[in-house]
Parts: structure tokens; C-alpha cells; sequence
């Protein structure tokens, strides 16, 4: 009997990294998406990534994307994940348009590609408005926070001083607060200037991350609220910079950043 397998592309957005995967092309009746993801994401005994992402076909957009986190929860959103979906679909699908939309559990997102002679450079996204931005306590470890939610739930902490976060400690508790009944998204951040901060992230089902798209843009909403910065921030994360505007005229984030691709391959399907 033939081994069933599928064809991947491995994507990384400032350093968050994705496994793709093409619906479109494969069968995946039967397939437990949770578990694949769980195997896939595996860095030791799998491909190695902070997510799963499939393409899809949509009835209300020009494509589905639905994502899965490695421990195989599936999330909202993802800023740094449909910035590579976009890349993907873009030079898959040979589009003559540059900006598309995508069906996502937090509603549809529009990207817009950034081109230089001829070759992807970035991707702008309309995140849309902040759903939720107030600002609250962390009761059980004391905490002041901005809750702020993007589609997906972040708490955003700010702090003087990173390096003395002991974020592998301090990001499961928060993440798993009984106050969070959907668990939260966490974020640190260190206000630079009025136009730049430094963000480290514990995400929802993933751990520490090299960078969270949907966290740069909650902690520039949060900051920007708490009248740290102004809305037009350049935001450092580890894996690299992303550039944040919260757009007065609409109240709609703009995330801006790149996608690249790092490498294909096959995967078995069990």
C-alpha cells in the first residue's frame, strides 16, 4: 500500500514560522487537522514551526485560511501567518491584483502586496479595528494590563526592563488565568520613544515566539492609548521589525512586514 503524503511550504514572517499546506490541491478527508498540526509543528520529531496554515477556497472571499497552533488549538487570527498565506497565494495563483481578502475565524482580513520590480517585498495588512481595548489587572499575579483583542485576545504588559521577564515562567500563567476563559496572547512591552517600542510575546498555544503580528498591533493600540506613543510606531520584536499604524480616519490597524519563503517538502499523511 502506497503511502499517502502531502506537499508543504515552509514560510517565516520575522522569524514566527509556518508550515502551508495547499487544500486545495489535497484530499484531507479523515485527516485530524489538530493532530497534524501537533506532529508538524514538533520541532524535534517534525518539520519544525509556530503554526500549521491552510489554503482554502471561500464563499465570501477570495480565500479561507484557518491556522493551528502546535500544541493543535486553532486561533482567530494571525498577523505574521496571513501575511505568508498572502505571499503564498499571490505567486501560487500568478494574481494580477494586489490587494485580496481572506475568510478568517475573525472575519475577513485584506492584505496588499508590496512589490520591487517584480519581486514581493512585504505585505500590508488591514488588521481592522481593535475589538476590545481597556485596561485592567492580571488579579492573581498582580499585573496591570491593556486588554486588547484583534480578533484574537492579548493582554499587554508594559515594562522598564525585558530582560528581567522571565516570560517562559510568567507567559502560561497569565496565558491560563482563569480570567481568560478562551486563554490570552501576552505581551511585553518596553516604550522606546514616542514612535518605537520593543515587544517580547508569549503566544496562545505556541509558547515564546520570535514575533506575533496580531501582538504588535495590540501593543501600539494599547500604548497608544495609554498615551505612550503615537499611532504610527516602528515595533522591535526578536525576530525583526514590524511597522504599526492605528488609522484615526477608520480606527484600522495597519501591519506591514515581510514574508519570505524558506523551503519545500512532503509530508506523510497517516
Amino acid at each position: 500500500m502506497t503511502e499517502k503524503s502531502m506537499n508543504f511550504i515552509k514560510l517565516q514572517g520575522v522569524g514566527n514560522d509556518f508550515v502551508l499546506i495547499d487544500g486545495r490541491e489535497l484530499d484531507l478527508t479523515g485527516v485530524d487537522l489538530k493532530d497534524l498540526a501537533i506532529e508538524v509543528c514538533d520541532r524535534h520529531f517534525g518539520v519544525g514551526a509556530d503554526g500549521l496554515l491552510l489554503v482554502l477556497t471561500s464563499e465570501k472571499a477570495n480565500y479561507r485560511m484557518r491556522i493551528f497552533n502546535p500544541d493543535g488549538s486553532e486561533p482567530e487570527m494571525c498577523g505574521n501567518g496571513i501575511r505568508c498565506f498572502a505571499k503564498y497565494v499571490y505567486e501560487k495563483d500568478k494574481l494580477k491584483c494586489d490587494v485580496i481578502s481572506v475568510e478568517t475565524l475573525a472575519g475577513i482580513i485584506v492584505p496588499a502586496i508590496i512589490e520591487d520590480g517584480g519581486v514581493v517585498s512585504g505585505i500590508e495588512v488591514d488588521m481592522g479595528a481593535p475589538r476590545k481595548s481597556q485596561k485592567s489587572k492580571v488579579k492573581s499575579q498582580n499585573f496591570d494590563f491593556w486588554e486588547v483583542n484583534m480578533g484574537n485576545p492579548h493582554a499587554v504588559i508594559f515594562s522598564n526592563d525585558l530582560s528581567n521577564i522571565n516570560l517562559s515562567e510568567i507567559g502560561p500563567q497569565i496565558e491560563n488565568d482563569p480570567q481568560f476563559p478562551d486563554r490570552t496572547n501576552v505581551e511585553f512591552v518596553k516604550v522606546l520613544s514616542k514612535s518605537e517600542i520593543e515587544v517580547i510575546v508569549w503566544e496562545r498555544g505556541a509558547g515564546i515566539t520570535l514575533a506575533c503580528g496580531t501582538g504588535a498591533c495590540a501593543s501600539v493600540v494599547a500604548a497608544n492609548l495609554a498615551g505612550l506613543t503615537g499611532r504610527k510606531v516602528l515595533v522591535h520584536l526578536p525576530g525583526g521589525d514590524l511597522n504599526i499604524e492605528w488609522q484615526e480616519t477608520d480606527d484600522h490597524v495597519l501591519m506591514s512586514g515581510p514574508a519570505e519563503a524558506v523551503f519545500t517538502g512532503q509530508w506523510p499523511l497517516r
